[in-house]
């Protein structure tokens, strides 16, 4: 049984709990004192408040350290009691002392840049495949930042006096390689690790118990859960939360409360919606690799609920022949979700470093949902097609396609 640390919270101390009960639980303990059961949405942009002298010392606090301020709020851009439940509830998950929620990923990813490169550490050193918007924030420099890329072992040889961050994603997106987090964690030294976790989510791995000091999460995909909120979190100790509260608060890069609100509803099914979804896609991904129209499919030995495949064909027609499964970019929702890597989410990187980093013009990407294995398996048969000439022959297992990490194919 997977529990959570134990941890002080909305003023309640609770012994560590299963996953799946802090999952439904975590920063709603307070309600039943209040008469509540449902989480309320506190939609104010401002709060009143008649002690003038006391709100200007809880911000000059605010200003100096980025704790989050005693008492009533007082801004919607200083924080908000319904986003303030869900970085509750997502630092009790990811194991860690705080959280700090913005209005996307890109904006939470900027906000840990924006703050490591005030302090003069600008240089960034990444692995790849990272998300394609990710990897050209980095390499555009676009906020002062210098990027080293380099493979996990290739991390403590890179590391310089200015060195702020580490970043890797594992597992990555969308060729799904994973990282040894515990031995890039090490390689950093004194230097904060960044992972992304947004494929696996807590459920699957807490990157923090493996030594990672910031867990950045695009809570639009599996922590929302249904397509319909646009969100970022980066779970981390209290010391870089104070600051990332700052840049927040500067940069205005804020979540809205009914985004707060669906995200803490989206966790209490977390664990149910990502164990169900994995287990179909362990099974398409055993289908697949058995498929002779499939060359390679990439599957991680962590599980999850993403599979990416390399077909024989054209990728574009596999796209192009979905019915049930929906085209389109993005992933974690209760639909099953495919799209094309090298011509959408890691368009914007540079073709030669976009292939280098596994992502083939083959490669399509599916984000496996909630609907029943036949039916999904049923719409991809039919959108592969006919075998393509030269394809692998499924009859004989020297022809299967292996998966992508060399491990024997997965059969049916």
């Amino acid at each position: 049984m997977d529990t959570t640390s134990t941890r002080a919270h909305d003023g309640v101390c609770t012994a560590p709990r299963a996953l799946a009960t802090e999952a439904v639980h975590a920063g709603r303990d307070d309600l039943a004192r209040q008469g509540l059961h449902a989480p309320p949405i506190d939609l104010s942009t401002t709060y009143p408040s008649y002690d003038s002298r006391g709100e200007a010392a809880r911000i000059d606090a605010f200003a100096t350290t980025g704790a989050e301020p005693d008492g009533p709020p007082v801004y919607g851009r200083l924080g908000n009691p319904t986003v303030a439940r869900f970085e509750t509830a997502l630092a009790r998950l990811e194991g860690t002392e705080a959280a700090v929620a913005f209005a996307s990923g890109m904006a939470a990813l900027s906000a840990v840049l924006l703050v490591r490169g005030s302090m003069g550490l600008r240089h960034v050193i990444a692995v790849r495949p990272l998300y394609g918007c990710s990897d050209h924030l980095l390499t555009a420099g676009l906020l002062g930042s210098e990027v080293t890329w380099t493979d996990p072992a290739g991390v403590a040889d890179a590391l310089r006096p200015d060195t702020g961050l580490v970043i890797v994603e594992s597992p990555a997106n969308p060729t799904l390689a994973e990282v040894d987090l515990r031995a890039v964690a090490h390689a950093c030294g004194s230097v904060p690790l960044l992972v992304d976790n947004t494929f696996a989510t807590p459920v699957l791995q807490r990157p923090a118990e493996q030594g990672a000091r910031l867990v950045l999460h695009s809570a639009t995909k599996y922590l929302g859960g249904h397509g319909d909120v646009l969100a970022g979190v980066v779970a981390c100790d209290e010391e870089l939360a104070g600051r990332l509260r700052q840049v927040r608060f500067a940069t205005g890069g804020v979540l809205h409360p009914l985004a707060g609100y669906l995200l803490l509803r989206g966790l209490s099914t977390l664990p149910v919606r990502v164990r169900a979804a994995s287990a179909t896609a362990a099974d398409l991904a055993r289908r697949l690799a058995a498929d002779p129209r499939v060359a390679r499919v990439h599957y991680p030995r962590i599980g999850g609920a993403m599979v990416a495949f390399e077909v024989y064909g054209d990728p574009h027609e596999v796209i192009a022949g979905v019915r049930l499964i929906t085209p389109a970019v993005s992933l974690g929702s209760v639909d099953t979700l495919i799209q094309h890597p090298a011509s959408i989410s890691h368009r914007i990187v540079d073709a030669d470093d976009r292939r280098g980093a596994g992502v083939s013009d083959q490669l399509l990407r599916m984000s496996v949902g909630l609907e029943d294995v036949d039916d999904l398996w049923s719409d991809l048969d039919q959108a592969l097609g006919r075998p393509s000439r030269g394809a692998g022959n499924c009859a004989t297992s020297h022809d299967e396609p292996a998966l992508a990490d060399g491990r024997a194919p997965l059969r049916r």
